[in-house]
């Protein structure tokens, strides 16, 4: 058996890429008119502060309590005892698994192509099964559990095929994986530009053994850093500087040029720093920094 063409299969859906642009503009009104509070929130979301993304610590607790209930559900008799515990493990699920929907929302809104494109039937799949559950739920608290069942079974095999569009995400498409995560950068010094090319205010990119990094000046120190942003490939050197900050030209993260540290996301992972020196013909020669 062949593995699926899903990009072929979801670009076939007609209605999805329109509804994909749709959603977005509108998330972006939304996130340019609260201002920072609704910036704090999505840098919150996006797990910049954890160094790691948010969403997918999330995912464990409403697959997790799902699966736990719907083995309840196959094989505890109503007689057990056991449904008051099922209940209780689909009310979490539902109330995690919101959370965890806002999270990959603020993941997906910064995304593009088939990412895109997939993640917004991952997000409409999980959606489906959460309100299943939730519906589940209710009709449960309402003593009707013989149709509540089949309705939380529905539930989880949507949770799992959007399960199995989010492993494809990130491990066929590469949705969320530090861009910088294989770069190591010279172990030993190694010439990159000459001094007094690089200067206060703007970014000169070379690449030093093949490496891509950017220079700059800040109080009359020469920093450098990798010029590619972690977050989805968006090259730094086209971006704008201020304040010894570089803004990505791509989805508006900030890193501080002088530590590589994320200031803002949606990245989560820091710049490689690369330690400077400058030889006596005026050369800037760069080996990679351990932190």
């Amino acid at each position: 058996m062949g593995v699926p063409d899903l990009d072929g299969m979801l670009a076939g859906i007609g209605f999805l890429d329109p509804l994909a642009g749709a959603i977005q503009k509108r998330i972006g009104r939304a996130l340019a008119g609260g201002g920072p509070a609704a910036a704090a929130a999505k840098d919150l979301l996006n797990g910049r502060r954890l160094g790691h993304p948010l969403h997918p610590l999330l995912t464990d607790l409403p697959i997790g309590a799902w699966t736990a209930s719907t083995l309840l559900d196959l094989a505890a008799s109503p007689e057990s005892g056991l449904e008051p515990a099922a209940d209780a493990l689909i009310a979490l699920g539902c109330g995690s698994g919101a959370l965890a929907a806002l999270a990959g929302l603020a993941d997906w809104q910064d995304s593009y192509g088939p990412e895109r494109r997939v993640g917004l039937a991952h997000g409409l799949l999980n959606s489906s099964a959460l309100a299943l559950f939730a519906g589940a739920l209710g009709l449960r608290l309402a003593g009707r559990r013989r149709p509540a069942r089949p309705l939380a079974l529905a539930g989880y095999l949507l949770a799992a095929a959007g399960a199995y569009l989010g492993g494809d995400l990130v491990f066929r498409l590469g949705t969320q994986v530090n861009r910088n995560a294989w770069t190591d950068g010279p172990g030993d010094w190694c010439d990159a530009a000459a001094a007094d090319n690089v200067r206060p205010g703007l970014l000169l990119k070379c690449e030093p053994a093949g490496v891509p990094v950017v220079l700059t000046r800040i109080q009359d120190e020469i920093c450098a850093v990798g010029s590619v942003c972690p977050h989805a490939g968006g090259p730094l050197e086209d971006g704008s500087v201020e304040a010894g900050v570089v803004t990505c030209p791509w989805h508006g993260s900030r890193f501080d040029l002088s530590t590589g540290a994320v200031l803002r996301g949606p990245a989560f992972t820091p710049l490689p720093r690369y330690r400077v020196r400058v030889t006596d013909q005026g050369r800037v020669e760069l080996r990679r920094s351990r932190r």
